[in-house]
């Protein structure tokens, strides 16, 4: 099978100010379910004292490239809710709440700035969908 798209997605990625936000319904825990109860359900195991496999090239692109062209995508990528941006000093900061990762590859797929270094856990697991 022939694919049709063969340009990377991250390239695909429209600028903020050329997208309207969209406004999802909250999750019914019926047929739509919040990021926390879903990283729950992947089954998804980290040895506690390992270092963190998600890693920034540059510690400031998020902030200072990502967050005024894209609106900071990788807040609604990650399907797991990897990535926060918190405040710090009064500044915008980019935390990783490597914990969640539910080991998609999202994040090094999607990021724009191809600045997230994604790299296989130590002691890790995949996701397991048993209870679906």
């Amino acid at each position: 099978m022939q694919w049709l798209d063969k340009g990377d997605d991250y390239r695909a990625l429209k600028a903020a100010n050329r997208c309207q936000p969209i406004s999802y319904p909250k999750p019914d825990g019926v047929l739509s379910f919040d990021k926390l109860s879903s990283v729950y359900l992947a089954n998804t195991s980290h040895d506690e004292d390992q270092p963190c496999h998600l890693r920034l090239q540059d510690a400031r692109i998020p902030v200072e490239v990502n967050l005024p062209t894209w609106a900071e995508p990788a807040l609604r990528y990650c399907p797991a809710g990897v990535f926060e941006l918190v405040t710090v000093d009064e500044q915008p900061h980019l935390q990783i709440n490597s914990a969640n990762c539910i080991h998609c590859k999202t994040c090094d797929i999607k990021d724009p700035s191809q600045n997230i270094i994604w790299t296989p856990p130590q002691g890790g697991s995949g996701p397991n969908y048993p209870n679906m």
